[in-house]
């Protein structure tokens, strides 16, 4: 967005600080953008509750245009943001393997008291499905691993389709979605594949994966 002060920022996933998108952080900001990470407690805390601190922290930042990336847990903080507070400033929204419509790995490991614990409250209004319809009036795009390799695989738990071994293919999509992407990696290795980075730049500054100029 020519003449605009950008700024993205990273929202991470369960059980992680944000660090782990350092990688993709750097790339990003190799091209241009000006990144920003926001830590929160995926455990301790709701989706909702995360939600309004992600809000606080968002009008702390001195940008004219405000891009989200969320990983995983993270674009469902991101669903809540825009539902409790839609006026934002403008800017796109690129989600990576966030389980949409509810996670089958989630709910398995929430099944059982033993595990249920290790979710925290992240499964209030959040990775079972329950989250609050989009209302971002801007462009989301979704970009889902198909590598079978991840935390639902080890603990037996993985859904039965396709899918990053952690989230389904199926679970990461929604009419909200504006533009979706499907990339062989699994859940992690969507932070660290340079060509998924490319992606996420390309959407920010087009609405499109490819690079290709939208109209919105």
């Amino acid at each position: 967005m020519p003449g605009m002060r950008e700024a993205v920022v990273y929202i991470h996933g369960l059980w992680m600080t944000g660090l782990e998108m350092n990688l993709l952080a750097r790339r990003l900001s190799g091209q241009g953008f000006a990144v920003h990470r926001f830590r929160y407690s995926s455990i301790l805390a709701t989706p909702e509750g995360n939600a309004a601190r992600l809000d606080a922290y968002l009008r702390t930042l001195d940008a004219d245009v405000v891009h989200l990336v969320g990983h995983s847990l993270g674009g469902l903080v991101i669903m809540h943001l825009f539902h409790q507070f839609p006026l934002q400033r403008p800017g796109r929204v690129v989600m990576l393997g966030t389980p949409v419509s509810g996670s089958g790995v989630a709910a398995s490991l929430a099944r059982s008291p033993l595990s249920r614990w290790t979710l925290g409250r992240s499964i209030q209004r959040g990775l079972l499905g329950d989250v609050p319809r989009w209302k971002g009036a801007r462009d989301l795009g979704m970009i889902a691993g198909a590598r079978g390799v991840g935390v639902g695989r080890a603990l037996g738990a993985a859904p039965p389709g396709e899918g990053d071994g952690t989230v389904d293919l199926r679970e990461t999509w929604s009419d909200a979605v504006t533009a979706h992407l499907t990339v062989p990696y699994s859940h992690f290795t969507l932070l660290t594949a340079r060509p998924v980075a490319q992606a996420v730049a390309n959407f920010l500054r087009t609405g499109d994966f490819a690079g290709r100029t939208t109209h919105s």
